[in-house]
């Protein structure tokens, strides 16, 4: 009985391991076993590499700046990497910033009408706090609340920290940096000194020396310096007469081949009515600069020769002139401006205010006390400058009040009187004391340095009369 029993149980074996075997022989069980393994991964999320083979990708991560344009008037475009942006419109994520050194991103800002620091840090997200410890500093950090459109700015900003770096370009010559050395922010400028050639006009007036500084290519400014030379021997409004010449040294600035300016009038002659007037700029040792005469005497007087940036006078200094409200004759003791209404009025000279009210005819007025023996006056006035009264010492050149038509007046202008010893003198006529001449140890230096600038004159003048004839 035992051996039929475990013959049967040897025959099932058999028949299992012989099904078994002919299962592992067909194709389709494998590719079964294997689909079955991959589901099993997938659901268990088993990583099928070793974890000794597992390796990191680098990434790369790009910095951006989003910067709302559309709510605020007159934006700045703020670019990354060259990027435009066009004001008025939101702007996008932009592309990757540069990214310098070892931290932070670079971003170039365009200043646009209305915009102020202030505003280019909030729309940097920088802390207004960094701004107002750098701008308190004052000196040169000044310049950031003086930035105008068109200027370019650049800041380099760490998302944790704010401001690492600000760059701006003040002017063609002049940088301004902005570096920040931990919590401390040092402001520096660098300036580049540039190129000096020195360029020539000459000019002969027919009309104007506005006018005539205009055909010789002069620009206002230095017609301006030009007058203001001669502005205490030459009254430019009366005094001027078909055929005066005028010839002109100057400098003119260059950087990298570029003019960026012109600088300062080096010598300048002016003939007025056939006679001649020279004046050479000079820089002493003591680095005290003036204009002088060729003896050495300065240009500058005591006096301006005339209180107003006028046009034209509506009336001389006259004895018997008839006045023109009152319809009888009147002394007119002095000089008539005429000039629009609100045009800035100027002291001649520096002095101590002795009266400023109305005073009868001449309407609202200023009386000034100067050194010694001279006094001025300025009637007609629309209004006076303010902080100014009684007692109040002003310097030359100073504004003092604005021409009108207070008192017995016809129309806006300036009355001007000049006294001496408390006598009316004609202020157009009248000898101006000049200022201390060069100090002697100078003057030497100063003939040798002056010669070679008028004989450059000479030849100019010369080439000029010789093309007119």
């Amino acid at each position: 009985m035992k051996q039929q029993l475990s013959s049967k149980r040897d025959y099932r074996q058999g028949m299992v391991a012989n099904a078994s075997r002919h299962v592992l022989m067909r194709p389709g069980y494998w590719l079964l076993i294997s689909l079955l393994a991959v589901f099993t991964i997938l659901i268990l999320g088993i990583d099928p590499q070793p974890a000794e083979a597992t390796r990191q990708l680098p990434l790369e991560i790009k910095q951006s700046t989003t910067v709302e344009h559309a709510t605020d008037p007159g934006p700045a475009t703020v670019t990354d990497a060259g990027t435009e942006a066009e004001p008025g419109v939101a702007e996008q994520e932009t592309t990757a910033l540069a990214v310098t050194e070892d931290r932070g991103a670079w971003h170039d800002v365009t200043v646009k009408s209305g915009n102020s620091i202030a505003y280019l840090f909030a729309k940097l997200g920088l802390p207004p706090q960094q701004l107002h410890t750098i701008v308190s500093q004052g000196g040169a950090a000044k310049n950031l609340e003086k930035i105008y459109p068109g200027q370019n700015l650049r800041f380099l900003t760490d998302q944790h920290e704010g401001l690492l770096r600000l760059e701006y370009q003040i002017d063609k010559l002049t940088s301004l940096t902005v570096s920040r050395n931990g919590e401390v922010f040092e402001v520096s400028t660098a300036h580049v000194t540039p190129e000096i050639r020195i360029a020539n006009a000459s000019g002969t007036i027919n009309s104007s020396l506005y006018i005539a500084a205009q055909q010789a290519g002069l620009p206002d400014g230095l017609t301006m310096e030009l007058a203001d030379i001669f502005g205490w021997d030459i009254d430019f409004a009366l005094d001027i007469r078909e055929g005066d010449q005028f010839t002109i040294l100057y400098e003119e600035r260059f950087h990298e081949g570029e003019k960026i300016g012109n600088g300062n009038i080096l010598a300048a002659e002016f003939i007025n009515s056939g006679k001649a007037f020279q004046a050479v700029r000079y820089t002493d040792l003591g680095g005290k600069t003036d204009n002088y005469s060729l003896d050495g005497t300065s240009m500058r007087k005591t006096f301006l020769r005339t209180p107003v940036d006028y046009r034209r006078i509506s009336s001389k200094f006259s004895l018997g002139r008839k006045h023109p409200i009152l319809n009888r004759i009147r002394a007119h003791k002095g000089v008539d401006y005429a000039a629009s209404s609100g045009t800035p009025i100027r002291a001649t000279g520096k002095g101590k205010i002795i009266h400023r009210s109305t005073k009868g005819g001449y309407g609202k007025t200023i009386i000034i006390q100067h050194a010694n023996k001279y006094s001025t006056l300025y009637a007609h006035m629309s209004r006076y400058k303010g902080g100014l009264r009684k007692g109040s010492r002003v310097r030359q050149g100073q504004i003092i009040g604005y021409v009108g038509s207070s008192g017995l007046a016809t129309g806006p202008h300036l009355h001007y009187e000049f006294r001496i010893n408390g006598t009316h003198r004609d202020p157009l006529r009248v000898k101006l004391p000049g200022s201390p001449p060069l100090d002697k140890k100078y003057r030497d230096d100063f003939r040798k340095k002056s010669a070679a600038l008028i004989a450059r004159l000479d030849t100019i003048r010369n080439v000029q009369v010789a093309s007119s004839e």
